[in-house]
């Protein structure tokens, strides 16, 4: 796994929350609600983010919890459900990703298991997020897709 060691800038971005388990559920939510909820508000070409708010390692499933975000200006208004956060700044390792989303799971497993273990860093207290370019499309035959794993530093 090749990984750098950068600086990302602080976000502002509108999300949508999943709550339940991680897999393939996700991925049904992009498509089914987060997506079309974008492309009516024309926010189709921007930078979005997976932001995963527990590890389901030692959260029961059904109480897992994922932003499904896409940055905005600092003054953009939404109506519930969606809601506004900022993305903390700061030193992120970053990970390029090249799969479907069922490979994700072996991939966070990789960066946080054997990388990060032996890269001499700590996780700090932000989340960790998969970066998604504002080009981002799957392939349509594989289901393949490209992200960043981004694992805040210290």
């Amino acid at each position: 796994m090749e990984v750098q060691v950068i600086d990302i800038a602080e976000v502002h971005v509108a999300y949508l929350r999943y709550k339940g388990p991680f897999g393939a559920a996700i991925g049904a939510f992009w498509s089914e609600i987060f997506n079309p909820w974008r492309a009516a508000h024309g926010l189709e070409r921007r930078v979005t983010y997976g932001v995963a708010q527990d590890d389901p390692c030692s959260t029961p499933a059904a109480e897992c919890r994922y932003d499904a975000c896409v940055e905005v200006d600092a003054d953009y208004e939404v109506k519930p459900p969606v809601k506004l956060a900022q993305l903390a700044g700061g030193r992120y390792a970053v990970a390029a990703f090249r799969g479907t989303g069922a490979d994700m799971p072996a991939a966070w497993t990789e960066f946080f298991g054997n990388w990060l273990p032996t890269s001499g860093l700590t996780l700090d207290g932000r989340p960790c997020f998969e970066r998604y370019g504002a080009d981002h499309a799957a392939d349509p035959q594989t289901g393949a897709f490209s992200c960043e794993l981004c694992l805040p530093v210290k």
